[in-house]
C-alpha cells in the first residue's frame, strides 16, 4: 500500500476515528469491568471487529451464554452486512487478496466512507480503499486497548456507556439521510422494521422478528435493485 493511499484516505477516516476511540474506549471500559484485560480487548478487536457484536459479547461472557446463544446473538445483531457485501461487489472487484481483508473489515462506519468517498487523482481506487478499511480497524483496536488499560488502572461507573454504540448509529444514519436526495432504501428498511415489530413482535420475540424483517428488507432491495440504481444515476452531482 502506499503512501499517497494513506495520505489521501487519512482525512477521510479522520470523523470515525473520532467515534471509534470513543465506542471503542467505552467496549473496553466494560470488558475491563468483567475481568478481561487489555489483551482480550486486543485479540477481540483484531479477529471480531464488530462494535455491537463485542457490544454484545461483553453481556454474553458475563452472563456465560452458551456457544448456540452467542451463535444466534451474533447472526441476528450483523445479518445487515449481507446488504453491504451486496452493495459492495463492484467496489471490490478486481482487489485480489484485499477483498478477503475488505469483506471482513465492512463495518457499518467503514461501509458508510466506502460508498461515497471517491479516490483523488492519481491514487490507485483499490488501495484508497484498502486504506480506509485498515486505518479505521487500527482506531477500533486503539480505542479498545485504551479503554480497558484505563478501566484497570482508574475506576469507573460504566452505567449507560453501552449507549455510546447507538448514538454512533443515529450519527450516521442522520449524516447519510443528509448525503442523498432518494431516501427509499432508508424508509423501506424503517417502515418493514416498525410493520414487523407490531406485527410479529409479541408473537416471534423481539430477536426472531428482527431477523424475519432483516429477510424482507435484503430481498426488497434486491428486487428494487434495478430501479435504485437507475435513481442514483440520474441524481445530479453538486
Amino acid at each position: 500500500m502506499s503512501r499517497n493511499a494513506l495520505s489521501a484516505a487519512f482525512p477521510v477516516t479522520v470523523p470515525v476515528l473520532m467515534g471509534y476511540l470513543a465506542i471503542g474506549i467505552a467496549f473496553g471500559l466494560m470488558l475491563q469491568e468483567i475481568g478481561y484485560n487489555f489483551i482480550w480487548a486486543f485479540f477481540m478487536s483484531v479477529s471480531i471487529y464488530a462494535g455491537s457484536g463485542q457490544y454484545l459479547g461483553v453481556s454474553l461472557l458475563a452472563a456465560c451464554a452458551g456457544l448456540g446463544t452467542v451463535a444466534l446473538m451474533t447472526l441476528l445483531i450483523n445479518f445487515r452486512h449481507l446488504v453491504y457485501g451486496l452493495s459492495m461487489l463492484e467496489k471490490f472487484r478486481g482487489m485480489g487478496w484485499r477483498k478477503l481483508y475488505m469483506i471482513f473489515s465492512l463495518t457499518d462506519e467503514t461501509y458508510a466512507l466506502l460508498a461515497s468517498a471517491q479516490a483523488p487523482v492519481g491514487v490507485d481506487p483499490g488501495q484508497f480503499y484498502f486504506a480506509i478499511a485498515l486505518l479505521d480497524h487500527s482506531y477500533w483496536i486503539l480505542g479498545s486497548v485504551i479503554g480497558a488499560v484505563a478501566g484497570a488502572l482508574i475506576p469507573f461507573d460504566t452505567t449507560g456507556i453501552d449507549f455510546a454504540m447507538t448514538a454512533l448509529f443515529i450519527v450516521i444514519a442522520v449524516d447519510q439521510w443528509r448525503a442523498y436526495r432518494r431516501h427509499l432504501p432508508a424508509l423501506l428498511g424503517a417502515g418493514a422494521t416498525i410493520v414487523f415489530l407490531l406485527g410479529l413482535g409479541a408473537l416471534l420475540g423481539q430477536q426472531q422478528m428482527l431477523l424475519v424483517s432483516l429477510g424482507v428488507i435484503v430481498l426488497s432491495l434486491l428486487v428494487l435493485r434495478d430501479r435504485l440504481d437507475e435513481e442514483k444515476e440520474e441524481t445530479p452531482s453538486c
